[in-house]
């Protein structure tokens, strides 16, 4: 899988862009009001690394997560 951590497995998450217009009514308008909504894609902050697995030395996509928490051992 192309965009997945090798490690924890963490990959692509879907979400909206919501555009809103208006004053709040806060503020002293009628309220905001909902002109769109786009999907978007959440990307998770993957390195290409080189890490050591049972004695090989093998480039892998890791998430900064797993490089940060030390789950892994760099070559």
């Amino acid at each position: 899988m192309p965009r997945t951590c090798y490690i924890c497995g963490k990959g692509l998450h879907t979400g909206n862009v919501i555009t809103r217009h208006g004053l709040p009514k806060a503020s002293g308008g009628i309220g905001l009001h909902t002109t769109g909504i786009n999907r978007r894609r959440f990307s998770p902050n993957l390195q290409k690394i080189t890490i050591i697995e049972n004695g090989a030395i093998m480039t892998r996509k890791v998430c900064a997560r797993c490089i940060k928490s030390g789950k892994i051992k760099k070559a």
